[in-house]
């Protein structure tokens, strides 16, 4: 399972997932005991209110070449964290006095807090009745990771005082993860696991586009959140009421709806049937233009850059019936100057034609080939670029309420860069690299104060618009945050009126 997902476990058996940064890393129990028989409370990890960040703000300043240190996550925690927005968001209450207000004190937060170093503590079903005690909870705790979990029948902090089945997820986002160790088979730009370069970045790329544009045209979803995991891969949280009220059942539909079973070294096959579903026309129409610019040359990851890959994971991957074109231009590459792109035009012309389908007089072959062969051919180009482009979920991740995923804004451990907002319409200029780490922002806050003290700049609302966090946080305000509200708003003044009405109080 992709790291940035955190296994789902059942509220009423007692129990926490485990979530590790690395293998050798020391898992405490949140509800464990220790060795003197004493129970571990989340008390035990408080810190002083009263603890002078002075020394820590210096350390913190030394170096943008240190990217996460506990003096960096406590800096930005205290100054850069935009708790004002995540509770906005998760409250889906913009005035705080709406009927839906009860949602936030019953979502579940988990916080990953390291103690000492080496040493990490995982504390499941915490929540917070207020914006001003998760503030107080996380600058305390200071978290090396956040999870968000669903929203509640009662209060997650309240688990071990109710009667096995009281707790019930009852609401969540529907969401989706999606990360590029799931493409390792077809990642030929020289990355693994957890290395990502622009040239296999592009997948995500590509996944954006096409999930983004199913969500919202087939499922009329409007609120749809992108989020970078802040390593090497994104989350969607689809906020609509109507996303957030899914049943299981009804998240795994959506959820397999996306799916298409992709072709692997032992089995060459891609489910498809023609004519193509909408939706996975219009995918195709999406990916194959970056097929062929992003997958075929050497300047990608160089599916007809030679002769040993197009024979490999190309030709080879042929159906039987139109092996005759796998030799044939396997021979005509060896010794021509044609494009990628040329070739790729080339080789789809000769399924054609091999089908009856060039335009012309149809083949002997055309005439006496099977049905079943011609459906087979035809599929053959559409799976190809499906294969090698078309977005890999973590579906257990999108199927059920009750599962943990990382909170935007916090930061990755391993990067020190904060898990920013995306927005889709932006995503091909979208850089993973340029996104900024914890020592860079505290540069930039230094920066920020200097040339402020000569310029004489009004002071502004929230201190991430002094970084360069501004350019990601105040877009999801207005591209996202706003409209939902708006929806909210909306959606109360009309439930008001319908009750006026039925009162006679007009």
């Amino acid at each position: 399972m992709p790291e940035e997902s955190t296994q789902e476990q059942d509220p009423d058996n007692g129990t926490t997932a485990v979530a590790a940064t690395s293998p050798t890393s020391a898992v405490t129990n949140v509800y464990a005991k220790d060795n003197s028989n004493k129970e571990i409370t989340n008390e035990d990890f408080d810190m002083d209110e009263d603890e002078p960040m002075q020394t820590e703000t210096e350390a913190a300043k030394k170096s943008t070449a240190v990217v996460f240190s506990p003096e960096l996550l406590k800096m930005y925690y205290a100054r850069l964290f935009p708790f004002d927005l995540l509770h906005s968001w998760l409250a889906y209450s913009p005035n705080n006095n709406n009927s839906q207000s009860w949602l936030f004190s019953r979502r579940e937060f988990s916080m990953t807090i390291e103690p000492s170093p080496g040493e990490e503590i995982y504390i499941r079903y915490q929540s917070f009745s207020t914006s001003q005690e998760l503030t107080t909870a996380i600058l305390k705790r200071r978290p090396t990771k956040i999870d968000l979990g669903a929203i509640f029948s009662q209060a997650p902090k309240d688990h071990k005082t109710l009667q096995k089945g009281q707790l019930q997820p009852v609401q969540r986002e529907l969401v989706f993860d999606i990360d590029l160790t799931d493409y390792d088979d077809i990642r030929h730009c020289g990355c693994t696991g957890a290395q990502i370069c622009n040239k296999c970045w592009v997948f995500m790329t590509m996944a954006v586009e096409v999930l983004d544009g199913g969500l919202k045209k087939d499922f009329g979803f409007d609120h749809v959140s992108w989020f970078y995991s802040g390593r090497r891969g994104i989350h969607a949280w689809i906020c609509d009421e109507t996303a957030r009220t899914l049943t299981n059942e009804a998240r795994n539909a959506v959820a397999t709806y996306f799916e298409v079973k992709l072709a692997s070294d032992n089995n060459k096959d891609v489910e498809l049937h023609l004519p193509l579903h909408p939706s996975l026309q219009r995918a195709f129409d999406i990916l194959e233009p970056w097929f062929i610019s992003d997958i075929l040359p050497a300047s990608g990851h160089g599916l007809l850059a030679s002769p040993e890959r197009w024979k490999k994971d190309l030709l080879d991957t042929i159906p039987e019936a139109g092996k005759s074109i796998a030799s044939l231009l396997e021979k005509k590459w060896a010794n021509d100057t044609t494009t990628p792109a040329e070739k790729w035009e080339q080789l789809k012309k000769h399924v054609r034609v091999l089908i009856g389908q060039g335009g012309g007089a149809k083949t002997k072959t055309a005439k006496t080939m099977s049905t079943k062969d011609k459906l087979r051919l035809e599929h053959w180009p559409i799976e190809v670029v499906f294969r090698h482009t078309y977005p890999r979920l973590d579906i257990n991740v999108s199927k059920t309420m009750n599962h943990l995923l990382k909170s935007p804004f916090c930061v990755h451990p391993k990067t020190g860069r904060v898990c920013v907002p995306i927005q889709p319409e932006e995503i091909r200029q979208f850089d993973p690299f340029a996104v900024p780490t914890l020592g860079r922002l505290m540069e930039e806050l230094d920066d920020y104060e200097k040339t402020a003290a000569m310029e004489e700049r009004p002071k502004p609302k929230h201190e991430w618009q002094k970084t360069s966090l501004k350019g990601y946080f105040e877009p999801f305000q207005k591209a996202f945050l706003e409209p939902l509200h708006k929806e909210i708003r909306k959606h109360d003044k009309n439930q008001a009126e319908q009750a006026a009405a039925m009162r006679g109080d007009f």
